[in-house]
């Protein structure tokens, strides 16, 4: 659980400037995307600079921005982000499998504009998110669907037409949109003050979270700090040669191989798997400065590199990248924001960007996802909403029930 929380209802333009300056450990947020996204009168525009250049008064030096773009829009976000004061450090990938369409269909307009109705070939049975809702959001929205006013979603067929004009029919099969399968994250830094060393001593941040975000293997182990002995001819060590660094032990290496810039969801996962097929990665054993030591001319018989061991695995290719898995449950009872993210995916990031025990900021907290991902991960939480619902619903997420 975090420490500390609190909920804002507001304008996020109008709430920052009542926080305290230099005070955030990181911003994680899943800003407007400006795609006017299912008509919701909150995505009809990018934050301009203003937003991020409050943002960045709020942050402490080296604090890190992850921020949630659009693929039609994110070159606008980063741009705004970059002009407010803050440093581009990277462009994260999240890949999911499981995006619908958002397509006008070409043949369906021209007899639509033509005034024609067009026949029935066939029925289709919807399944997992492209069923309709009763309030209508999501899904198809055809006359045919035959949406009751029960809450549950469709479970019936529905009609398949096909082209009632030669203009219909000539581009049958062309729509105007692709299948969105990636959202772009960025990654950014508030300006340092000195050296990142100084930085992260004096204000806790400027560096992210390798060893707590390692993408789940093995590891392994390596000698602690000494050069190898070298061998006499009789493949004994020579102890008389002496080490070139001094120390003893063995010492194990951080669980996991190094985050990636892309992440997955658990289709995208499986989809990228079926495509590669089994791997394995081998045993593999050598130096951390990738040679191996000599003490002058002074060689005996072979040459020896220092022990670093990492044990093999396999799997598809997916075990190379983060998969966040999300659960049916996690929305919460009554959410229906339409842009939530995967609580796995919100911790990760978190993880990533934010000291032990630091305190998060979310100027656009939509159903509070970034703040569940903060509980679970012991950060403390401010999250600014201007939707009185969203608010409500995050409340209902985040707040201990009495």
């Amino acid at each position: 659980m975090c420490r500390e929380f609190e909920l804002i209802h507001g304008d996020c333009l109008a709430e920052m400037p009542n926080l305290p300056e230099a005070f955030f450990d990181s911003v994680v947020c899943d800003p407007p995307y400006g795609l006017s996204f299912m008509g919701k009168d909150w995505d009809h525009g990018i934050p301009g600079p203003h937003f991020w250049r409050e943002a960045l008064r709020v942050a402490k030096p080296g604090s890190y921005l992850v921020a949630f773009g659009g693929t039609r829009t994110f070159h606008r976000l980063t741009c705004a982000i970059e002009d407010a004061g803050w440093e581009i450090r990277d462009c994260l990938m999240w890949l999911y499998g499981s995006g619908f369409p958002k397509s006008l269909d070409v043949s369906k307009a021209i007899d639509k504009s033509a005034g024609a109705e067009r026949p029935v070939i066939g029925t289709w049975r919807p399944r997992g998110t492209a069923r309709p809702k009763a309030d209508g959001r999501g899904g198809y929205r055809g006359k045919t669907a035959g949406i009751g006013s029960h809450a549950d979603a469709f479970n019936g067929e529905l009609s398949i037409t096909g082209p009632a004009t030669d203009a219909a029919k000539q581009w049958e099969g062309w729509g105007t949109a692709l299948k969105p399968a990636w959202e772009p994250i960025i990654l950014a830094r508030k300006p340092l003050i000195g050296t990142v060393a100084a930085n992260v001593l004096e204000y806790g941040t400027g560096g992210i979270n390798i060893d707590a975000t390692r993408i789940g293997t093995c590891g392994g182990t390596k000698r602690d700090g000494q050069a190898p002995y070298l061998l006499k001819p009789n493949g004994k060590e020579d102890r008389s040669v002496g080490r070139a660094r001094t120390g003893h032990g063995v010492v194990e290496l951080p669980k996991g191989r190094w985050p990636a810039n892309v992440m997955l969801d658990e289709a995208a996962a499986r989809v990228l798997d079926a495509q590669t097929g089994i791997l394995k990665s081998g045993d593999w054993c050598g130096q951390p400065n990738g040679g191996t030591r000599t003490s002058g001319n002074k060689i005996y018989g072979k040459k020896r590199s220092l022990p670093y061991f990492y044990k093999g695995d396999s799997g598809g290719a997916s075990r190379f990248f983060y998969c966040a898995k999300a659960s049916r449950r996690e929305r919460g009872a009554g959410n229906n924001h339409p842009t939530v993210k995967p609580l796995d995916l919100m911790c990760y990031l978190c993880r990533l960007v934010t000291p032990k025990g630091g305190h998060v900021l979310d100027p656009f907290m939509g159903s509070g996802s970034t703040g569940v991902a903060c509980q679970r991960e012991g950060f403390d939480f401010t999250g600014i909403e201007l939707t009185v619902e969203y608010l409500q619903i995050a409340k209902q997420r985040m707040l201990p029930k009495k």
